[in-house]
């Protein structure tokens, strides 16, 4: 714009000014030098009384040049200090923008640059490069219990260690976070210096850290990415392979070290794409109820039926939720897609004959919500669904550290009505005490043990004693897993239980469950709201 200075422009007149200042000086000096030669002379001439004074003219210009000698020295000292001062800023800036505050480590922005220039030093030198990254495992918790001042403390303190056990001319960088990368060069053909490293990293990280009289312990887990001489491996490739084995090493349980596989990606990839998928999944609403007959042993007749859950991806088919719930539960969308598919089997059992029980499992995590009561009775009333015809499994692990939470669940849940079963029973950790404390409705027996009853007496011990437990807290005993006529004849002998298993039928569609009943006449011909509505409302209104 017109009359707008320019951006700098200040720094430029000032700069000017300096050199007008310096300039002065710099004249005044030879006028000194000039003026002094004949003042000097004559002053002591004038004080050895063999001459006349100095001219008082000259005098006052020799001062005159003084003065500006004085103030071009001091100028002078000024703008070097200056100069001094805006070269440490730069300095610290630099610092500031190529490392962490916290560790004093690379950061990211450098991190990749300053390992390319150790893959150029060691390509010189035909040697080989491994890039280390580390992650601090569970720090969420230390963060969560001990306050993000312990958090900061373990930082250092690992930084530190990793520094010390690094060896000469490697390179570290805190990438962000709890996670840390390494470089190094190591000759050719021995990767197991590399890997001793890496151990030795993993051994410095887990010993005890001090803070506020408190021991913090963490482990890591790494990953290791290598690049031999010739390779056209870039920095961040490197990095992000080592961060893919990271990965791994984490899910294969952690405090651990693995090297980067191709296959690692392929199998990254495919997770993401899971992850994309049941996202999509959800919106969409392809993921669907199964159900499997829950069958009384004596009668033969069907008591009531499970909910499986089951994903029909347009891309990957009908996926088993042994692959997509862990998954879910992850990346936390384990409670939205489980509510999605509760309210579809309370809409498609509500035609079911009253008789028909309908049990569905619930995930660990919902457990740690104090609103799923009240959610599931929403969702209750919404489906006109009578609570006495609804089951829920709660997994036997789950009580490993939860007590609390499952007994005000539970109490909570059969206070509307519901039924409470515990579900994989003999695999968890509940003891007899807890089973006491916790008001369970019913016990399922975990399908393993069902159906090695002809192989293993271990299993025959364990189910007999699970039976024997069941009759005395008189709890009914549903046993999973009867696959075949051998196994059925096998647990009729031990009492009446419900049975449940392929011998009665794999889990169908809502679809064909639907035709079955149909042709058993299982199936109301016109719903009974006035019915439903007389058992669901009170409940409503005892929970308000």
């Amino acid at each position: 714009m017109p009359g707008k200075p320019a951006k700098g422009a200040p720094h430029l007149d000032r700069a000017g000014k300096d050199l007008v200042a310096l300039g002065i000086a710099f004249a005044a000096v030879i006028m000194f030098v000039g003026t002094g030669s004949s003042v000097l002379p004559a002053i002591v001439r004038a004080f050895n009384g063999t001459g006349l004074g100095p001219d008082k003219l000259l005098i006052n210009a020799l001062l005159l040049n003084i003065a500006l000698v004085i103030f071009g020295w001091r100028r002078y000292r000024e703008l070097t200090g200056e100069v001094a001062e805006r070269r440490r800023a730069e300095e610290q800036a630099r610092l500031l923008a190529e490392t962490d505050a916290l560790t004093g480590c690379l950061n990211r922005r450098t991190a990749a640059p300053a390992i390319a220039s150790l893959i150029e030093r060691a390509e010189a030198h035909g040697e080989a490069i491994a890039v280390i990254m580390l992650d601090l495992d569970k720090f969420k918790q230390v963060n969560d219990s001990n306050s993000h001042a312990a958090g900061d403390a373990l930082l250092t303190a690992a930084a530190e260690r990793i520094a010390r056990t690094l060896p000469p001319g490697a390179l570290l960088a805190r990438i962000g976070g709890d996670e840390f990368a390494c470089a190094l060069s190591f000759p050719i053909g021995q990767p197991g210096e590399a890997e001793a490293v890496a151990d030795a990293l993993i051994a410095a990280v887990a010993q005890p850290v001090g803070f506020n009289g408190l021991e913090i312990e963490t482990t890591i887990s790494a990953g290791v990415a290598r690049r031999d001489p010739g390779d056209q491996l870039s920095a961040e490739t490197l990095l992000h392979r080592a961060d893919i084995a990271m990965y791994h090493a984490k899910k294969d349980g952690r405090n651990r070290l693995r090297w980067f596989d191709p296959a690692m990606e392929s199998e990254l990839r495919f997770r993401s794409e899971l992850e994309s998928g049941i996202r999509r999944g959800l919106l969409n609403r392809e993921f669907v109820p199964f159900y499997q007959k829950q069958v009384d042993i004596e009668t033969g007749e069907i008591s009531g039926y499970e909910m499986l859950a089951r994903w029909k991806s347009p891309t990957l088919g009908m996926v088993s939720p042994e692959i997509f719930v862990p998954v879910a539960e992850e990346i936390g969308v384990i409670g939205e897609l489980s509510e999605q598919l509760i309210r579809q089997a309370l809409n498609d059992a509500r035609g079911w004959n009253p008789r028909l029980t309908l049990a569905v499992n619930i995930s660990p995590m919902q457990l740690r919500d104090p609103w799923f009561a009240q959610k599931l009775l929403k969702m209750l009333v919404e489906a006109n669904f009578p609570p006495s015809r609804l089951e829920i499994e709660v997994t036997e692990s789950c009580l490993h550290g939860n007590i609390g939470l499952v007994r005000s669940l539970i109490t909570s849940l059969q206070n509307q009505g519901v039924t409470v079963s515990l579900d994989d029973f003999g695999t968890g950790y509940s003891s007899l005490s807890q089973l006491r404390s916790l008001p369970f409705d019913r016990i399922k027996i975990d399908r393993s043990f069902v159906a090695s009853i002809n192989e293993s007496p271990e299993s025959v011990t364990i189910i007999q004693s699970i039976i024997s437990l069941g009759q005395g807290l008189g709890l009914p005993i549903v046993a999973e897993g009867i696959e075949n006529e051998e196994v059925l004849a096998r647990v009729r002998e031990m009492g009446s239980l419900t049975g449940q298993g392929y011998l009665y039928g794999f889990p169908e569609s809502a679809e064909a469950t639907e035709a079955e009943l149909a042709q058993m006449n299982l199936l109301l011909d016109i719903p009974l709201p006035q019915q439903i509505e007389a058992e669901v409302v009170p409940q409503v209104a005892r929970s308000a």
